[in-house]
């Protein structure tokens, strides 16, 4: 909350979501270490700490821009804001961190090899931390990117409508499953997901994003901001469905590994990769949605 509270009220001209960075870079990091231990548990030999840095290189990628600009704010006299025509932009800056994150792999993987090593070994653990790095990385970045959409707070509150919408697909679809829930959507990777319930998550969803629209837009960056309302009917639907993809994409993972819960971070709701999940499926939809309107 203090860091919501501080980006949405101290955040300087051209750096939208400095303040937002810790809470990115936990959620981040927390998910690619709850996929680690799940590779290890796996039999995937992984490094969890070069997952980790690699990780905050991706993750981190876009604030190099943010930090630039707020450096320039602060010490105008000494630093210019970062250039318009920079050939390496916020999304140049993540594309230059994913080959960046590649080749700490290699590198990490030449530094042990010697002769004999287990040829199997080598490619599971590269191809697993190149995947996981990547996985979280990407769409956490683009989370940046959606920060900085619009002017003011619009951004900001594109994003937390982005996670409003996300998580409220559960809710809807918990309630309206265990209320009418009778066909199994795909027993054998979540038992306990339904069509009724599904298609209950996407109704509270839709319901959810006219509200954001509605209200919270006009409520923090002004009515005269809000995105049209017409959005709600392809948001609501589309992060919806995303986000129950984005969950039963972790319960492959887990299924796969034989575990219930990605890790224990989180005291009572499992993993953080548990509460990211439908987060990091949404976000290329919703970044697209709301860049289109703003």
């Amino acid at each position: 909350m203090a860091s919501l509270f501080a980006d949405a009220n101290y955040s300087v001209s051209g750096a939208p979501g400095l303040f937002l960075f810790p809470l990115l870079l936990f959620y981040a990091l927390g998910t690619a270490w709850d996929m680690g231990g799940l590779l290890l548990r796996a039999g995937f030999p992984v490094h969890r700490g070069v997952i980790l840095v690699a990780t905050t290189l991706v993750t981190s990628a876009p604030y190099v821009s943010i930090l630039w600009n707020a450096l320039a704010a602060w010490m105008p006299d000494s630093i210019e804001p970062y250039p318009v025509d920079c050939p390496i932009g916020q999304m140049g800056w993540i594309t230059l961190a994913g080959i960046l994150a590649t080749m700490i792999f290699f590198l990490d993987e030449m530094k042990d090899y010697s002769v004999g090593s287990d040829p199997s070994g080598v490619l599971r653990r590269l191809t697993a931390s190149v995947f996981t790095a990547t996985y979280v990385g990407l769409p956490m970045s683009l989370l940046v990117m959606m920060r900085g959409l619009g002017e003011g707070n619009w951004g900001l509150v594109a994003l937390l409508s982005m996670i409003a919408i996300t998580k409220s697909t559960d809710a809807g679809a918990y309630f309206t499953g265990k209320a009418i829930g009778r066909r199994k959507l795909i027993p054998r990777l979540s038992p306990g997901k339904t069509w009724e319930g599904s298609i209950g998550g996407i109704v509270v969803s839709t319901l959810v994003a006219a509200a954001c629209i509605t209200y919270l837009f006009p409520a923090i960056s002004g009515a005269a901001s809000a995105p049209p309302l017409w959005l709600a009917l392809v948001l609501g639907p589309l992060l919806a469905i995303c986000g129950m993809v984005g969950d039963l994409a972790e319960s492959l993972v887990k299924r796969a590994c034989g575990a219930k819960d990605s890790g224990n971070l989180l005291p009572g709701l499992g993993g953080i990769w548990d509460v990211t999940d439908s987060l990091i499926f949404a976000s290329l939809p919703a970044f697209l949605c709301f860049a289109a309107v703003a």
